[in-house]
């Protein structure tokens, strides 16, 4: 399945994205397969936290010739997420929602009453977060915030 994009530069991203992916598939003994990619395409091309129901639908009315199984959609995001490729956001009983995980540093705030997710970076925030640690004599490696709260369209 081509792959299009309108930036040289979002191209070359994802070059690197797939090659380190299809690096890691054989590190771990798995075959690249056209479905696995898929999966890694459609959530480089995301600007949503997907739940792996959600991207198997997404893959389905896009490439549904490709007939991927939603074990596959798992097996692929456990991996993904093992090494750092995705990240997730757990919502207890009802899963997780994965992202790419080669996304700049940001924030997340999530409403507890519909599910949505609204991004931020606030660079006053990280810039406390560093003192905090630094004064603490800890050393943050990385670190991952998370407000739970209602949204305005549920208030």
């Amino acid at each position: 399945m081509p792959i299009s994009t309108n930036f040289s530069t979002k191209t070359i991203e994802y070059d690197n994205l797939l090659e380190e992916f299809k690096q890691l598939l054989k590190k771990n003994g798995l075959k690249f397969t056209i479905q696995r990619e898929v999966i890694l395409n459609t959530l480089y091309n995301s600007d949503e936290h997907l739940t792996p129901e959600s991207l198997h639908h997404l893959i389905q009315d896009k490439a549904p010739e490709l007939k991927t199984g939603i074990a596959t959609i798992y097996r692929t995001l456990s991996l993904l997420e093992d090494s750092n490729l995705v990240t997730s956001l757990s919502f207890g009983a009802q899963g997780k929602k994965y992202e790419l995980g080669a996304k700049d540093h940001h924030d997340h705030m999530i409403c507890t009453e519909c599910g949505d997710i609204t991004e931020f970076v606030d660079d006053s925030i990280e810039k406390r977060q560093h003192e905090i640690a630094d004064s603490l004599g800890f050393k943050m490696n990385d670190h991952s915030m998370q407000i739970y709260g209602i949204c305005k369209n549920c208030q």
